[in-house]
């Protein structure tokens, strides 16, 4: 067994069978914690590192669980032949995964020595070193790009992009990765032409990039706000429509080659 295979970190789920965050059938693994407070966050759960008991409706829910690398590996590879007929495998989400940079590496790290296809989901908040150590063993970087504005990303996610932004060039230049970038379309906060377009000529820009995903808010996490005793600052605002994502996929595509796909 491989030292890595001891590593311990805290996830709060793990989902198997998704077509989504990546290629192919894949398996997410959600790890605890995050740096940003997206108003919007359907996993406001992944965002305190703590182990946190809540009462949902009656039941008592647990949000978050220590694992080591190899117990991770060992639900994820149930599905090995789906990842290898698909070309999926394993993704990291959360929260923010880098902030649990030793845990994440290894998880990436053991999924190649199984030889399975690797892909993060992740708002490049971290120090670029982090992001360097991981890159050997990821296949797609899905990145979020929420706003080109830094104050008003600021005053809808906690904190300024300027980080984020800067990371994103350095990934897309070192051309270790298949990175995409994926723009939460979010009304009230950067659903309009100028905004997405804004999002889009930055892309365009950024070598080896050929794809953007705007993913259409939805309210499914709203529920565990109230169970985590918080308020869900964004119940007021509706969805967008199909015929708005349209629209704005047609934005991206105007301005910019880049593949543009309403969901990922």
């Amino acid at each position: 067994m491989e030292d890595y295979n001891l590593i311990r970190g805290r996830i709060f789920d793990i989902q198997r069978y998704s077509i989504h965050d990546g290629p192919g059938i894949r398996t997410i693994v959600f790890l605890k914690g995050c740096v940003l407070r997206c108003r919007w966050c359907c996993n406001p759960e992944s965002q305190e590192y703590d182990i946190q008991t809540v009462n949902a409706n009656g039941k008592t829910r647990i949000y978050g669980e220590d694992v080591t690398v190899a117990q991770v590996m060992e639900t994820v590879m149930r599905d090995a032949d789906y990842y290898r007929r698909s070309g999926g495998g394993l993704t990291l989400s959360g929260g923010e995964s880098l902030l649990q940079p030793e845990f994440a590496k290894g998880l990436l790290m053991a999924a190649k020595d199984y030889g399975i296809g690797t892909a993060l989901e992740s708002m490049a908040c971290v120090d670029y070193e982090v992001i360097a150590s991981v890159l050997p063993y990821l296949d797609t970087y899905l990145m979020d790009i929420k706003h080109m504005n830094p104050q008003k990303h600021k005053a809808f996610t906690g904190r300024t992009n300027e980080l984020m932004l800067e990371n994103a060039r350095k990934v897309a230049q070192s051309g270790q990765t298949n990175l995409i970038i994926r723009t939460p379309v979010i009304p009230t906060f950067n659903d309009t032409v100028e905004e997405i377009r804004a999002i889009a000529e930055f892309a365009d820009k950024l070598p080896n990039v050929t794809r953007l995903h705007l993913l259409p808010y939805h309210r499914l996490g709203q529920d565990k706000y109230q169970w985590l005793g918080r308020k869900y600052e964004m119940g007021e605002i509706l969805p967008p429509d199909q015929e708005k994502m349209e629209m704005l996929k047609k934005t991206v595509e105007s301005v910019s080659g880049l593949d543009c796909r309403i969901g990922g």
